[in-house]
């Protein structure tokens, strides 16, 4: 299958074009060059000290999507920097979401976003959730696992959260370090963050949603796990064991249906031994394709990753297909486009 660049055109996908056709990638890393000028231009960031990964560029991202048989990226928009000031992380707020919806108007088959929601101000994200979705039409929220050692799904995330169930939002979310402990540091010394750090921090929020009732109380939101769920799929045993040791006690006779409520993507890389647990753990139709592209470097993602997810034995061309583009489509219908 040929994606060419004109906004204008998305070829149908047909049986001929193999389960690999026009996939959706659900974690697309955007740091839109528009934010690090406003951004350098206030002294927020020193653009020549920032990694690799922020260095967003069109061309480059429809070049590794074609290469990859993408046909949509959904983009999670990022923003560095330590912004403190309310007014401030607003502003800075709306021109990388500005910068987004422009990606998407010109290149409408290609593009979509999540709007991001902030665990450490709630009225920011309540502006964030109204422009980036009713103004500029984002497909869902992102939102970081944890803020400051709080995981998503703590009480004070209910406001939130209750408006975003109302509106039956898709929230995908993405982990943070994981607080070393008694020296303030974070991290184990010598072992970047997403080696194991990131698959923790995931495993720990999504046990605290379960555990903190808030699957339950909001039965409309659904939740994207990235990297595969983290460690989630893999201890599902140790919860449904150990479940009524946790404070608040989780049913262990539950377990399996509150992981059932969950999406997984399938960014990482994730290891071909790693399907059929997963298989095993959750609704097939609950995996997505994600990249994880730029800090995912493009050849990572275009030579190892989606060969890898092609040639998975645990999966067939039904479910491959489904894990691509069907599944996406039917979480996230204004995709189909």
């Amino acid at each position: 299958m040929t994606l060419v660049n004109n906004p204008q055109i998305h070829e149908p996908v047909t049986a001929e074009d193999g389960p690999a056709a026009g996939r959706v990638d659900v974690h697309h890393h955007f740091t839109a060059p528009a934010w690090l000028d406003w951004a350098e231009e206030r002294g927020v960031i020193n653009r020549e000290r920032l990694p690799w990964w922020t260095r967003w560029d069109l061309d480059t991202a429809l070049d590794v999507m074609d290469r990859t048989g993408i046909s949509t990226a959904v983009m999670t928009v990022a923003m560095l920097g330590r912004l403190r000031e309310h007014a401030e992380r607003r502003e800075s707020a709306r021109v990388a979401l500005r910068a987004a919806a422009d990606v998407v108007a010109a290149h409408p088959a290609r593009f979509a976003f999540f709007t991001p929601v902030f665990l450490d101000d709630l009225e920011l994200s309540r502006w964030s959730v109204q422009y980036g979705l009713d103004e500029l039409g984002a497909v869902g929220v992102s939102t970081r696992t944890s803020m400051g050692g709080v995981y998503l799904g703590d009480d004070s995330h209910d406001r939130l959260l209750a408006e975003l169930n109302e509106r039956s939002a898709v929230i995908s979310t993405h982990p943070m370090e994981v607080p070393a402990g008694g020296d303030g540091g974070t991290g184990l010394p010598g072992m970047p963050p997403f080696v194991c750090d990131f698959l923790m921090d995931t495993t720990r929020a999504a046990i605290n949603l379960i555990r903190n009732g808030t699957l339950d109380r909001y039965p409309n939101l659904t939740f994207v796990l990235p990297h595969g769920g983290g460690f989630l799929p893999y201890m599902a045993t140790r919860l449904e064991l150990f479940g009524r040791a946790l404070t608040p006690e989780i049913d262990p006779g539950r377990v399996r249906d509150y992981l059932h409520r969950f999406c997984f993507d399938t960014a990482g890389p994730m290891s071909p031994s790693a399907t059929p647990t997963l298989l095993a753990t959750v609704d097939p139709g609950r995996i997505l394709f994600g990249t994880d592209w730029p800090p995912t470097p493009a050849h990572v993602v275009t030579d190892i990753v989606a060969p890898a997810l092609d040639g998975d034995p645990a999966l067939s061309a039904h479910q491959l297909h489904a894990i691509n583009r069907e599944n996406a489509l039917r979480l996230m219908p204004a995709l189909a486009r």
